[in-house]
């Protein structure tokens, strides 16, 4: 993640929620991972790992995996799940906390991945290309990255709800019996920059009725799909494919959709 982890780092609520937020928790694009982990044979590197939500079924289909995260939170959650796990799994994980815009981990990898949208906390250019770089040099001949990022709604990004708490999501019970309800917010876009301030609010409830209110606010930098594939090609890399979404469908079949970009070192 990048120097403050987009939030993630200042606000241990995040970590210990995060496996149970519904969205998350049902996001389609485990299984495109770990098949693309298993068709690369591996060693992968996951950028951006968080809690294991993709990088322990990885394990799991038997491929050995690195998981690279900033925040400490996220990997202490990634831990105590990986104590759940046989031995076997476990062997095939290596954990590093560190910098995605700039690390050397002195090995390479057949396959890079950076699932559900981490380089989006990277807000100028000279991060993206040092995140980018990085990677690259981190890739076997011929290794492929996974570069996951949202497709940008032109709709969404000129809406007049600034300042507006909305998109209610369904409400989830943590094991403490915390009852949780999820809403997000826009603060400012900056059309410019490309860059959106966001909060994420959390309404709990806990088993004695205390209500609680904590807040993950954090900016986001959104790319266009020619934008990125130049970032790509300018650092050293060859777009092979661009996905809508994580059944391989093609960019344009359903809007906004995600921008999911498969690239080749080259």
């Amino acid at each position: 993640m990048t120097q403050d982890a987009g939030g993630y780092q200042d606000n241990p609520f995040v970590a210990q929620l995060y496996d149970q937020v519904i969205p998350y928790r049902d996001r389609p694009d485990v299984e495109f991972f770990v098949n693309f982990a298993q068709e690369s044979g591996g060693p992968v590197l996951e950028v951006g790992c968080g809690t294991g939500r993709v990088l322990i079924p990885t394990a799991r289909a038997g491929i050995p995996i690195s998981g690279l995260d900033l925040s400490g939170h996220m990997l202490d959650i990634c831990r105590q799940k990986l104590k759940d796990e046989s031995l076997e799994v476990q062997d095939q994980v290596t954990l590093i906390q560190g910098d995605m815009r700039d690390f050397s981990l002195g090995k390479t990898f057949s396959l890079v991945t950076t699932p559900f949208r981490p380089f989006q906390h990277l807000l100028t250019v000279e991060d993206q290309v040092s995140c980018l770089t990085s990677i690259r040099r981190h890739l076997e001949p011929g290794g492929a990255l996974i570069l996951d990022i949202f497709n940008p709604s032109l709709e969404a990004f000129t809406a007049d709800n600034l300042g507006e708490e909305i998109g209610e999501e369904p409400e989830f019970t943590t094991p403490e019996g915390i009852k949780v309800l999820r809403f997000n917010k826009t603060i400012s876009r900056d059309i410019v920059n490309q860059i959106i301030q966001v909060e994420l609010i959390y309404y709990l409830t806990h088993p004695d009725g205390q209500k609680e209110r904590l807040v993950h606010a954090f900016p986001l930098r959104y790319l266009f799909r020619f934008e990125a594939e130049h970032l790509l090609s300018r650092c050293g890399f060859e777009v092979k494919e661009v996905y809508a979404d994580y059944q391989k469908n093609p960019l344009g079949f359903t809007y906004p959709g995600e921008l999911i970009f498969v690239a080749h070192a080259c």
